[in-house]
């Protein structure tokens, strides 16, 4: 390999620091914000007038500027103002100064905290047309595929304006039609989606743990990456729903995996299932339900050594039959069908705990996939074996530059700015929030849970107002729907198992006397708007029966009412028996606080509540690190096993 091939693949290898700061003029607050802004209006008169060749000449000059200066304050002041203009007459939307507060801010390298309903996704737009002007190939990330789509198809006809392409990669695509969206100027996709195209260049090219050694071949004559590669580098992403991304999905790497096809391991996890159901918990293991792991107690590797005397021996290797009856321990007991998985048309469908919907495509590793599916009698899959993986923290810290937005992150900025480098901006709302937030009940089961929120729904579809009501997992929403369905209450139910009607039942959610079951944030991305009249009858009710690990995730259900200065209102039940709950708090304790019958100050409701929530964040932060330290680490021993070559 030449010189230069081998500095161009380290290049993409290894992490890149975000851009300097300094070839940008950062807005350090909202008074520089504000500034800016009324310079992009004090241009609207001029602009408004242009006609569409004048317009198209602007942008030609534009884009020299841009080319020959950056984005200089001045080019991006003319910018925003030709966005504008193009916008209205393409889209029939003319960006509010809140949006343009928050792709100024994201185009400086931050994060815009901009509330749900706002306009989070024309901002993202703007904030992508302006780099895309200036020649910088932009990635727009967003949550799910149907998303993706919905937005590249809604601002193509501003793009194209603007004389710039925008392709969009969803799961289904093939590599030709993810390579052509990739070399548009704007690409919308998922970071799911994105990092394991990432992965499968690196594979193409010949990084894997074993072979960190890049493949002449696998460049041309010019030292550039060779056609078959997806991606043309990674130089400024646009993260929408940010905390979900960075945060959220930032546990567990992303791991390419290629099948072994190891018929043998098929049956040593069947074997491995078999004997885990003949241990007794307390007695021959123990389970952490929190970081959903099992230890075998001495008596139990004893039971274990007798149990496997009689397979193959494959079972004498002592650490590894322990480890993966271990596992399928964990398997057995601490994954449930409808919370963390679904079983549809014979084959398990992983549950995105993020954001709700399905998951298809992911598995778990170490065979943990396997054991599940001979738990649920499905026929197993082939076995995986790791070619490539990597974490969210080091694969957006390659990008040059990087921004985002969100309506929940204030909750971790600081992990943010620490990890990401990447600063928290508060975008102010177009008009006065209108939200009324009911004090919070405490209830002592699930069935009293249900009953206080289908008498709530009840009340309040009597006066014509729609309710949302959120809970935790597509089990206890089937649950509430036959609660509702023996209250003669008609309702939709939004879950994993409805993905393909997902947007279509959110969009509805906002009629009147409409009541809406939502698992987790399922839905998420898609505007509920109050059908006429609701409005002038206090809006959108949303009761929340979830128990997130998370105050912020709390903030994105209740948010979904009251948005751009609508009336709305919201409540959350917690449930007393939930195990979050029971494990912080002594069982006498809890029977105290359940007798007050709904009659608890708020402070105690708000202990119950919060100290469960900050001990899972603690932990859930600690477990990231975790995850980025040991990806830093294998990347550094990677990195001198490279040296040493």
């Amino acid at each position: 390999m030449n010189a230069f091939a081998e500095n161009l693949w380290r290049s993409r290898a290894r992490p890149v620091p975000a851009a300097p700061q300094a070839l940008l003029s950062v807005p350090r607050g909202p008074r520089r914000l504000k500034a800016f802004v009324a310079s992009v209006a004090a241009l609207d008169d001029e602009f408004s007038r242009f006609t569409r060749p004048e317009i198209a000449q602007r942008l030609l000059l534009l884009r020299a500027q841009m080319s020959l200066q950056g984005l200089s304050e001045a080019a991006l002041v003319q910018a925003f103002a030709l966005i504008r203009v193009v916008a209205w007459t393409q889209l029939g939307e003319r960006p509010f100064e809140t949006q343009l507060m928050a792709a100024r801010v994201m185009l400086d390298g931050q994060l815009a905290e901009m509330a749900t309903g706002e306009g989070k996704t024309l901002a993202a737009g703007i904030c992508a047309a302006t780099a895309a002007l200036a020649g910088t190939p932009v990635h727009v990330i967003t949550a799910n595929d149907y998303l993706v789509a919905r937005d590249a198809t809604a601002l193509r006809p501003l793009f194209r304006a603007l004389g710039l392409s925008v392709g969009h990669v969803v799961a289904e695509h093939d590599p030709a039609e993810r390579r052509r969206a990739y070399d548009c100027d704007i690409t919308y996709c998922t970071a799911k989606e994105l990092v394991f195209d990432y992965l499968r260049d690196r594979v193409g090219c010949g990084v894997r743990t074993s072979q960190p050694q890049p493949r002449a071949a696998d460049f041309d004559g010019n030292g550039l990456p060779a056609p078959h590669t997806l991606l043309r580098g990674l130089c400024m992403a646009v993260v929408d729903e940010a905390d979900s991304v960075f945060i959220d999905e930032a546990r567990v790497p992303k791991i390419l995996a290629t099948g072994c096809g190891n018929v043998g391991e098929l049956d040593y996890h069947g074997q491995a299932l078999q004997l885990a159901k003949q241990m007794r918990f307390g007695v021959d293991f123990h389970l952490d339900i929190e970081r959903r792991r099992s230890r075998l107690t001495g008596r139990g590797a004893s039971k274990l050594e007798w149990l496997s005397q009689d397979l193959n021996e494959a079972w004498d290797n002592r650490r590894r039959r322990e480890e993966t009856v271990c596992l399928a321990l964990v398997a057995w007991h601490l994954y449930q069908s409808e919370r963390d998985y679904l079983v549809h048309q014979a084959a398990v469908v992983m549950l995105d705990q993020a954001g709700g919907p399905q998951a298809p495509g992911r598995a778990w590793s170490r065979g943990l996939r396997q054991l599940i599916e001979l738990k649920e009698g499905c026929q197993p899959t082939q076995l995986q074996v790791t070619a490539a993986q990597i974490t969210h923290q080091r694969f957006f810290a390659r990008y040059l530059r990087l921004g985002g937005m969100s309506g929940t992150l204030r909750e971790v900025r600081s992990e943010l700015a620490s990890v990401y480098a990447l600063q928290v901006v508060k975008i102010p709302l177009q008009r006065p929030a209108r939200r009324l937030l009911l004090p919070t009940r405490l209830v002592r089961d699930r069935q009293a849970q249900w009953r206080a929120a289908t008498e709530c729904a009840r009340e309040l579809v009597a006066e014509g107002r729609p309710v949302l009501i959120g809970t935790d997992s597509v089990a206890d929403s089937q649950s509430l729907s036959r609660e509702l369905t023996r209250a003669g209450l008609a309702h939709q139910v939004l879950n994993a198992c409805h993905d393909l009607r997902e947007a279509r039942i959110v969009a509805e959610a906002g009629q009147a006397a409409r009541i809406t079951v939502a698992t987790n944030m399922a839905g998420r991305g898609t505007d509920i708007a109050l059908a006429e009249g609701v409005a002038e009858r206090g809006g959108l009710h949303v009761i929340c029966c979830q128990h997130n690990a998370s105050s912020r995730i709390d903030r994105q259900l209740i948010g979904r009412c009251a948005r751009q200065g609508d009336p709305g209102s919201a409540q959350t039940l917690v449930r007393l028996s939930k195990p979050p709950i029971a494990r912080h708090f002594s069982a006498w304790f809890l029977r105290c606080v359940a007798s007050l019958d709904g009659l608890s100050p708020q402070w105690l409701v708000a202990l119950v509540q919060r100290l469960p929530q900050r001990l899972q964040e603690r932990r859930q932060r600690a477990q990231r690190q975790a995850v980025q330290q040991q990806d830093e680490r294998v990347e550094r021993e990677l990195w001198a096993g490279v040296g040493a070559q």
